[in-house]
């Protein structure tokens, strides 16, 4: 059994919370019968579910939210014509899956890809299929092997050794070479370490990051890793149902101090919010990304616990961000060339993990509603690996990588390409825009940013730099890197140096309840699903239902929630 199936098997929820509540793990107890008032800050996924939860069991609920809409980084654009995601654009994994669930319910156009991928090596030249492929696949291979070992040996792997370190030790063994110096093995070799370089749009940070020893909360549930097609704006629809018409919602109101008083079994909890009048609750759940809880653990009073300020502080944060660029017409995806045509398929007992650019393996069966891109012309992901063909915009070599969403099934294809950018490379994107607002899709933009994309799109196939519709018409950045209400980056992450990656998981997770202060979001989820739009909705959902245990309140079907 691996961590994760751990964490989920030692509850008798499906999302891994149990009822505990209290001190060393005794069962948190309110005023039985009293119907709390309960603040949850934050209208995103982990706030939007919690509430729901809370108002299904008659619980009087105010939502503060900093914004002037619902969702947090959960949320869509029309600013390209075509609706896209700012936030999440897959769903991972498909075996019992709510968010898969609520796509299938709102009748949510999904996808699976077939796996095909077009890799620029670092002169701007595409691969071989054939060597496209084989290097592609030992990569997945070696982080199935990296997953494995971290289930297996965590204990034992220092906190300082990186992913990358265990790369470079399994491309000698796994691409061997009979005589020292053989150049066509270095530069297989290299290409491998070239292409492992896209985990960091995985996470958010660069691989060399990547910490081995907890390598393995990176797993997520089993199954198939869809991306969402048609956008999540109707299972955000969905999710909020209740909280629009239930919950008091304030927009506009950002908190600057939350204040625990009273006792544990009656706690009270005051809120002051800038410049508008404090209020005092119940029970206060915090659902504010983890990158804003570490800039502002002085909002606590008292301070929160030394253990809980630690495992804020140490469970990393990356930086995800998107650049949508928009043609008048998608002339990369009318080559037919076998050149890039290359297809990766994978073991399903391998460990899935959240693909971001690149699916690890896919399902033999089609989830109901989910197309299958088309198969017909350029493939669904591009890498440009180690690009030294750019000396003046990237001159550090960072490696890009983009979705083709011309291979959207139809309706939902437009062309365009979506570009994630992580790391070091979001930071300078930031930088060049930290002018503008947050998201961006402006002219001034679109010309700030071209220079940078650039090199990549013209070694795209067809591309003609004198053909007016081979030039982007319209560009959008996400910019949560320079967004405060982001916590200025995007989702948790696990970097070398960390030393108690779960336990610190665990100890936000639990919160302070008996201060009524409360914690959700994917960085409080269950192991399966850190880092996920599942992990959110799971931690909203698991902290309204040990509030509603706590008070002894009673569930539709006569249970006790939380017990």
């Amino acid at each position: 059994m691996t961590r994760m199936q751990q964490d989920l098997s030692a509850s008798p929820h499906q999302n891994g919370f149990s009822g505990t509540n209290g001190k060393d793990g005794e069962m948190l107890k309110r005023v039985v019968g009293k119907i709390p008032h309960i603040c949850v800050i934050g209208a995103g996924v982990a706030g939007l579910r919690c509430a729901d939860v809370l108002l299904q069991h008659g619980v009087k609920v105010t939502m503060l939210e900093a914004r002037n809409r619902i969702g947090g980084r959960f949320c869509q654009s029309d600013a390209l014509g075509p609706k896209v995601d700012l936030g999440p654009n897959w769903i991972h994994g498909t075996n019992n899956n709510p968010i898969l669930d609520l796509a299938r319910e709102t009748n949510t156009i999904t996808m699976s890809w077939d796996g095909r991928q077009a890799i620029y090596d670092h002169l701007g030249k595409l691969l071989p299929e054939k060597e496209g492929s084989e290097n592609f696949e030992i990569v997945w291979e070696i982080i199935e092997q990296a997953m494995k070992y971290s289930n297996e040996e965590t204990e034992s792997i220092p906190v300082e050794r990186s992913l990358y370190e265990f790369f470079e030790e399994k491309v000698q063994v796994m691409i061997p070479s009979e005589m020292e110096g053989d150049e066509q093995v270095k530069r297989k070799r290299q290409s491998v370490l070239d292409i492992a370089e896209m985990w960091g749009a995985f996470v958010g940070s660069p691989i060399q990051t990547q910490s081995l020893k907890f390598f393995w909360m990176e797993e997520c549930i089993d199954g198939e890793n869809l991306f969402v097609a048609e956008t999540y704006h109707k299972v955000l629809d969905k999710i909020a149902e209740t909280a629009l018409k239930g919950a008091d919602i304030k927009f506009g109101h950002k908190v600057k101090k939350i204040e625990s008083q009273g006792t544990e079994e009656e706690p009270r909890v005051t809120v002051e919010v800038d410049g508008k009048d404090s209020m005092t609750f119940d029970e206060v759940v915090t659902t504010t990304p983890l990158g804003w809880l570490k800039r502002n653990l002085d909002m606590f009073s008292p301070a929160l616990p030394t253990r809980t300020k630690q495992a804020i502080t140490s469970i990393g944060y990356g930086n995800l961000d998107k650049v949508y660029i928009t043609f008048p017409t998608a002339f990369w995806h009318e080559s037919s060339s076998s050149e890039i045509t290359s297809h990766v398929s994978h073991d399903q007992s391998t460990p899935n993990v959240p693909a971001t650019t690149a699916p690890i393996h896919q399902a033999q069966s089609e989830p109901q509603h989910t197309s299958n891109a088309t198969i017909l012309h350029y493939p669904g992901f591009t890498h440009w690996t180690k690009p030294t063909y750019a000396p003046t915009t990237n001159p550090t070599h960072w490696a890009q990588e983009a979705v083709n969403l011309a291979s959207l099934p139809t309706p939902t294809a437009h062309p365009t390409l979506l570009f994630y950018v992580f790391g070091p490379t979001a930071h300078h994107l930031a930088t060049l825009l930290k002018s503008h607002p947050s998201p961006t899709s402006s002219p001034a933009a679109l010309e700030s940013l071209l220079p940078f994309f650039t090199p990549y799109i013209s070694r795209l196939p067809n591309y003609d730099a004198g053909n007016p519709a081979h030039q982007p018409s319209k560009l959008l950045a996400t910019l949560w890197t320079n967004d405060e209400l982001a916590g200025y980056g995007s989702y948790a992450n696990f970097q070398i140096g960390l030393e108690r990656g779960g336990e610190d998981v665990e100890v936000m997770r639990r919160g302070v309840p008996e201060r009524g202060v409360w914690f959700a979001g994917e960085h409080t989820a269950p192991f399966v699903a850190l880092g996920t739009v599942t992990g959110s909705y799971w931690a909203g959902e698991g902290v309204g239902k040990r509030i509603i245990g706590a008070y002894g309140l009673v569930g539709k079907e006569g249970d006790v929630v939380g017990e």
